[in-house]
């Protein structure tokens, strides 16, 4: 009785493979159908198939400064350079570092390239503008400011910065709702000058525009605040292109980094090149990090002089904007006059208190970039480097194809199936990567895809040889897939891991298009793994059953006389021998 219910079990073990199959194939469904709700039928290919413009920048630091370049600006100049790029509506743009010195910007076809060389090409921007105006970031129906430019003595419930802070602790207005702007506003400026007790003028740095004003003042202040209103700061294209181009001594509105508050700044009163040093620090009395800045000798002198305006204002006139390449990094309150060194603090942790030192030393330091290469790709060179990559692929697969009728039979038919369902959802996968995360098919991409195959084809190649080892022991089809199954697979898990393993690392200490092929690689043996056991070994199971694989036919691929297959194993029968009878 045990016999059969082994046998029942072994049946059970195999479960439904049916279900594996659906649900492979409702995948596959899901996928092609988001793929053309996305409206991105085909993958986004690189720039060395589309075409395009690769520049390679050097960073060059002035004599004694050499210590400028470390990775630390090196990465802060990767993400300004994607800040500008992408403030141009090249969201495809790709901007990284190549060594310790140069950084490798590939604009794809349909850019102004010379507009683009003019923007990654130029050491970044920061200001310390006068806040005049704030906002939450999405569009406003109604203006928070005058038309003519002059911001209202009383805050309005959209432009009012009623969450009011000293030394950082905020308190909301009961009038005023909820808002995340607490990162930048919830921040106040000290410094070591205590505030001058002489009565100061009140800040020019609003736009006044009298009866006698220009109609050009007034058309441009009327078209300030149409483009402050309409300003939409949780599009991150908006955000990028509210103050691209701006000049020092230009009234411009801008939105902070997070998207939540924008703003009007008027002209900047000290330059970020002003800054001699600025660094992330913990307050140990305070129990908070704060950010300390040191000023030039004429940044000191400028900074005193706006501090001491601000002082007097009332909010949000009395915070100054730190403004990097025309997005708003912080905007602390000042509560009295300040000199040549001051604090920011608020409500940092150790990582944003960094960033935002970082930012600032940045805008200091005498950092700028030399072309030394531009490249330009066309799109015909591409589509030839294309062809060439397909036709390879296709060469190799035709070969997999060959190999595989030949020497397998009729088990080439799962294992093709097999490669074309891989295909499919590799394809499908490849082309919703590319609005999602960026994802681009260049070159070596293509290659990683077609080495795939290979690893691919070996994953079936393995299975089918453990199962026709089990049918050269003499054990029929059906037993031999299952028991054939475990060893495949801890030998299938562990190849497709160590390539798995490579193309990670591959990916992890390389740059550029090299990464394109880890990739590929590495999404492609997961895909693999995928594959293998929800729809080989399922299908397996269910040809098993068919009686041109079960009974061995000569073009199955299993047929036992050409593998050499012992006798079928038969449980031996034990003979009793014949009793004498006793004698009396």
């Amino acid at each position: 009785m045990a016999a059969p219910k082994k046998g029942r079990g072994a049946a059970g073990g195999q479960g439904k493979p049916g279900r594996s199959l659906a649900l492979i194939l409702i995948a596959m469904v899901a996928l092609t159908g988001g793929m053309f709700l996305a409206d991105q039928p085909t993958p986004r290919l690189g720039i060395d198939l589309a075409g395009g413009t690769s520049i390679t920048l050097e960073a060059k630091a002035e004599p004694g400064q050499e210590q400028a370049i470390n990775k630390t600006n090196m990465d802060t100049a990767v993400d300004i350079m994607n800040r500008r790029v992408n403030g141009l509506g090249v969201s495809e743009a790709e901007v990284q570092t190549q060594g310790n010195r140069n950084i490798i910007v590939n604009i794809p076809k349909g850019t102004n390239s010379a507009e683009a060389r003019a923007q990654v090409g130029t050491t970044a921007k920061l200001y310390f503008r006068p806040v005049l105006t704030v906002a939450p970031g999405t569009p406003t129906p109604e203006p928070s400011a005058s038309p003519s430019g002059k911001a209202s003595s009383s805050p309005s419930p959209k432009a009012s910065a009623s969450e009011k802070a000293t030394d950082g602790d905020k308190a909301a207005s009961p009038s005023s709702k909820p808002s995340a702007s607490a990162t930048t506003q919830g921040r106040a400026v000290t410094g070591a000058l205590k505030a001058d007790s002489s009565p100061s003028p009140k800040a020019s740095a609003t736009p006044k525009a009298s009866e006698s004003a220009s109609a050009e003042d007034q058309a441009a202040a009327a078209k300030l605040q149409k483009q402050f209103e309409s300003l939409d700061c949780s599009s991150k294209a908006s955000r990028s292109k509210a103050a691209l181009g701006s000049k020092a001594g230009d009234t411009v509105v801008a939105c902070s980094q997070e998207g939540d508050m924008k703003y009007v700044l008027g002209p900047a009163e000290v330059s970020g090149t002003e800054v001699d040093s600025a660094k992330a620090a913990f307050d140990q009395q305070r129990g908070m990090w704060i950010v300390q800045m040191e000023f030039s000798g004429k940044g000191s002198k400028q900074f005193q002089t706006i501090t001491k305006k601000l002082s007097t204002q009332q909010e949000p006139q009395n915070q100054f904007a730190i403004a990097l390449d025309g997005e708003v990094v912080s905007a602390p309150r000042v509560s009295e006059q300040l000199s040549g060194s001051a604090e920011i603090s608020g409500s940092f942790n150790q990582d944003s208190a960094e960033a935002l030192a970082n930012q600032l030393s940045y805008g200091a330091l005498p950092l700028s970039f030399k072309e030394q290469s531009v490249t330009t790709v066309t799109a015909a060179l591409g589509g030839e480097q294309l062809k060439a990559g397909l036709i390879a692929g296709a060469i190799g697969l035709a070969l997999v194809v060959i190999y595989l009728v030949a020497y397998y039979r009729g088990l080439a038919f799962i294992a093709l199936l097999s490669l074309l369902v891989s295909g499919i959802l590799s394809y499908t996968i490849m082309s919703l990567l590319g609005p999602a995360i960026g994802f681009a098919l260049n070159l070596p991409a293509v290659c990683g895809a077609i080495v795939a195959i290979g690893i691919t084809a070996d994953s079936f190649i393995v299975y089918f040889e453990r199962v026709r080892d089990e049918i050269r022991e003499g054990r029929t089809l059906r037993p031999a897939v299952e028991r054939g199954w475990p060893r495949a697979r801890r030998t299938i898990l562990v190849s497709d891991f160590v390539s798995f393993l490579a193309a990670a690392v591959l990916f992890v200490v390389t740059v550029g298009k090299v990464q394109g092929f880890a990739f590929t690689l590495g999404l492609t043996t997961l895909l693999d793994v995928v594959v293998v056991f929800f729809f080989t070994k399922p299908l397996m199971t269910i040809m098993a059953r068919k009686k041109f694989f079960a009974s061995g036919h000569p073009w199955s691929g299993l047929d036992p006389k050409r593998l050499g297959a012992k006798p079928p194993l038969r449980r031996s029968r034990r003979v009793n021998a014949p009793t004498e009878p006793k004698e009396a």
